[in-house]
C-alpha cells in the first residue's frame, strides 16, 4: 500500500517539475509570442499608449481596448524587413527618451511632419499597421461597416 503511494506522489513531483519551467518566466516578457522581435512587457505598455493616443477610446472603444498594440507587434514581426523591425525596436527603445524634447507641444503631429526626425520611421509603422488593425477589428466590421452578402438586394429600376 506504502509503494502505491510513494509512486503516485513521485509521478506527481514529476509533473509539477515538467509543468515549473512555464510558471517560472514570463513575467517580463510580450504577451504574445513573437518570432524575430524581442519586446519586453513595459515596451509592449508603452506601444499600447502610443496606439492609445493614435486612437483615443470616445464613444467607441480606443486602440488599448482593441488591442491593436498586440496587432502591431504581429504584423511588424511577420510582414516586416528585418531593417524596419530594427527601426522599430529603437524607435520603441528612444520614444521615451525623445518624448521628453516635446513638453507642451502636440508631439505625433510634429514627429509626421518631419522625415528627418528619428522617430519618423518608427512613428509610420505603428500608426499605419494601427489604422490597419482598427479599419479590420470585430467592432469596426460589426458595428461600422454595413456588410451586405454578393449579389446584394435586387433592384428593378437600376438602369443598366
Amino acid at each position: 500500500m506504502q509503494r502505491r503511494t510513494a509512486v503516485k506522489q513521485l509521478f506527481f513531483i514529476a509533473g509539477g517539475i515538467v509543468l515549473f519551467p512555464s510558471c517560472w518566466g514570463g513575467a517580463n516578457e510580450a504577451s504574445i509570442a513573437l518570432r524575430k522581435l524581442h519586446i519586453n512587457a513595459e515596451q509592449e505598455n508603452l506601444l499600447a499608449e502610443i496606439v492609445e493616443s493614435i486612437i483615443p477610446e470616445t464613444d467607441s472603444p480606443g486602440g488599448r481596448a482593441l488591442h491593436l498594440h498586440l496587432f502591431v507587434l504581429k504584423m511588424i514581426d511577420d510582414c516586416h524587413s528585418e531593417e524596419d523591425q530594427q527601426v522599430f525596436v529603437q524607435g520603441l527603445k528612444d520614444w521615451d527618451q525623445e518624448m521628453n524634447n516635446f513638453v507642451g507641444k502636440s508631439y505625433l503631429t510634429e514627429i509626421e511632419k518631419d522625415k528627418a526626425h528619428p522617430l519618423f520611421g518608427f512613428f509610420m509603422m505603428t500608426k499605419r499597421r494601427t489604422i490597419q488593425g482598427y479599419l479590420n477589428s470585430e467592432y469596426v466590421m460589426r458595428n461600422k461597416v454595413i456588410y451586405e452578402l454578393v449579389p446584394g438586394r435586387y433592384n428593378g429600376y437600376a438602369k443598366v
